[in-house]
């Protein structure tokens, strides 16, 4: 199992706080800070440097990853780019030889930590949990997603017959069941998640991720938005859509692109731009739909960096739309609220609960109808950036990346207190 490890920027003084002549105030500052907490970030999938880069600034941490993951998504560059203060453990292999091997890294490892952090509460989280409590370390998990709802997603489109759908839920049940009974904590990304992990985690808390940077992602006049388009090679004489989202099963890209085209239709001079992970995939779906000369309108980009260039892009969109069969938090039509843009989504899950009142909401899967609101927007400007500034306010009373933070190092905290160890 390889390990690659990010060093820490370090620095020393010759004097110690007591020999020294600064006043008492500067000497406290530099007395000995209580230790950070361990923390062994496990993750199964793909996670947001964003997220790894907070985690770093609140702990001591170490993450055990799944190599194919952590460099096919870019992370392992970012982290690098960031040099950020954590070490990294690889562990190679697919699906049961992942498992057979996390299982043994973290047997191997887990005692030099005060918390295991899993992410979600599938099978990784299973690893975790059975050692966590043979080890006696708390483990908390950290749920993104509405398990169930996300993998029927894939009978919906087909990709599993009768058997294997049924199969597949009550495995996910089983695990669900005993993570959630297992666990020292559950956190759950936002109020819609946190509902749905209560059903089977007792400890449930409602997490926030890596919350919105509110002062990265912040309203843009007109003249800035279109300087924004010059610098980023977008139309500046279009109605800009974004859809920043990856390809995958539970999303519904189709329902967007048949509502830019409807709305095209009916006189809008839109263009659709999807930056995300398979934006290669989402140009074939494009094409494969039947629209009207989509190469005309269809745009799509890598995913921008999270970091130093996704924000921009959001600030130069004149609406972000969001189609969901299943949909758990939304980071980005939170994003492009605290951008003051205006939010056409499904009224599907986290985005139901979070964006009603602040965004145009729509049935599943009904593209007229996000033609119709993007079309409103178009049409009403003001009042749609009205109501998109609106939930700015609601984004950053409630979703700010440093309450994110603040909360979870809170969180880890009381999990790795001697009380918290009386496991469930």
């Amino acid at each position: 199992m390889p390990e690659s490890v990010v060093p820490a920027t370090l620095s020393s003084h010759s004097q110690s706080p007591a020999s020294s002549p600064l006043p008492r105030a500067a000497a406290a500052a530099h007395s000995p800070q209580p230790r950070r907490q361990r923390v062994l970030f496990f993750v199964e999938g793909f996670t947001d440097i964003r997220f790894v880069e907070g985690l770093s600034r609140i702990c001591d941490l170490t993450m055990l990853v799944p190599e194919r993951h952590y460099v096919s998504s870019g992370l392992r560059d970012r982290i690098g780019d960031l040099l950020l203060p954590l070490r990294v453990r690889q562990i190679s292999g697919r699906r049961l030889a992942f498992q057979l091997c996390s299982l043994a890294a973290l047997w191997r490892c887990a005692g030099g930590f005060d918390v295991i952090l899993a992410q979600e509460a599938l099978r990784g989280a299973l690893n975790a949990n059975l050692v966590g409590r043979l080890k006696r370390i708390p483990v908390v998990t950290y749920v993104g997603i509405s398990p169930l709802e996300y993998f029927r997603c894939r009978r919906e489109r087909g990709q599993l017959g009768r058997l294997s759908s049924a199969f597949g839920e009550a495995v996910i049940h089983g695990l669900l069941w005993i993570n959630g009974r297992m666990a020292a904590r559950c956190l759950a990304m936002g109020p819609y998640l946190r509902e749905v992990t209560a059903r089977y985690c007792p400890r449930t808390e409602t997490g926030l991720y890596y919350g919105v940077d509110t002062r990265l992602f912040r309203p843009a006049a007109a003249a800035e938005r279109a300087a924004l388009r010059r610098l980023l090679g977008l139309p500046r004489d279009k109605f800009l859509v974004l859809l920043s989202s990856r390809i995958s099963h539970e999303k519904d890209p189709e329902t967007v692109l048949r509502a830019v085209s409807i709305a095209r239709d009916q006189g809008l001079n839109a263009v659709l731009l999807n930056l995300g992970g398979g934006w290669n995939e989402f140009l074939t779906v494009a094409r494969g739909l039947g629209l009207q000369e989509p190469d005309c309108w269809v745009m799509a980009r890598p995913a921008a960096n999270p970091m130093t260039e996704v924000f921009d892009y959001f600030r130069a969109a004149d609406a972000v739309a969001m189609a969901s069969l299943a949909e758990g938090a939304a980071y980005s039509t939170l994003e492009a609220l605290a951008c003051g843009v205006p939010v056409v989504a499904t009224a599907v899950g986290g985005m139901a609960v979070q964006l009603r009142g602040y965004a145009r909401l729509v049935a599943r899967r009904d593209s007229a109808a996000m033609a119709r609101e993007l079309l409103w927007v178009a049409a009403n400007p003001a009042s749609a950036r009205a109501q998109a500034l609106e939930g700015r306010d609601y984004v950053v009373r409630e979703w700010d990346s440093r309450r994110a933070f603040a909360e979870l190092e809170r969180t880890l905290a009381q999990v790795a207190a001697p009380p918290a160890r009386d496991f469930p």
